[in-house]
């Protein structure tokens, strides 16, 4: 089993910035790391991904502004947001997932946080 606590939500401002972490306890061997987002009414997203080794992936609309990052001492992943816009407000979630290559959509997770809520104003 693998737990993973997220951290670092809040409230910002257009063009403030945020960073997230995902703290990951129990066996977590060689996973790879996801940040997901699920705004109100809408499907849950990938945000980005990455794997030892530092193979990552953004989707389109963070690219240039989100930066995920692992810390395999601390078992720990972190999402940096800058340049925040309120179409980024979301509950942003971790997860994990056993399989290889550099994973984008939830089925492929096998662990996932709480959720933190990230809310930008405008």
């Amino acid at each position: 089993q693998v737990q993973l606590v997220e951290s670092g939500g809040g409230l910002v401002q257009a063009g403030g910035s945020l960073r997230l972490s995902c703290a990951a306890s129990g066996r977590t061997g060689t996973y790879g790391m996801g940040w997901f987002r699920q705004a109100s009414g809408k499907e849950r997203e990938i945000v980005a991904a990455i794997r030892t080794g530092g193979s990552t992936f953004y989707t389109d609309s963070v690219k240039g502004r989100f930066t995920i990052s692992i810390d395999n001492a601390k078992n720990t992943v972190f999402l940096q947001m800058n340049s925040l816009k309120p179409e980024d407000t979301a509950v942003y979630y971790c997860a994990a997932t056993r399989f290889f290559g550099v994973q984008t959509t939830p089925g492929k997770y096998n662990y996932w946080g709480q959720g933190t809520q990230v809310t930008v104003s405008s």
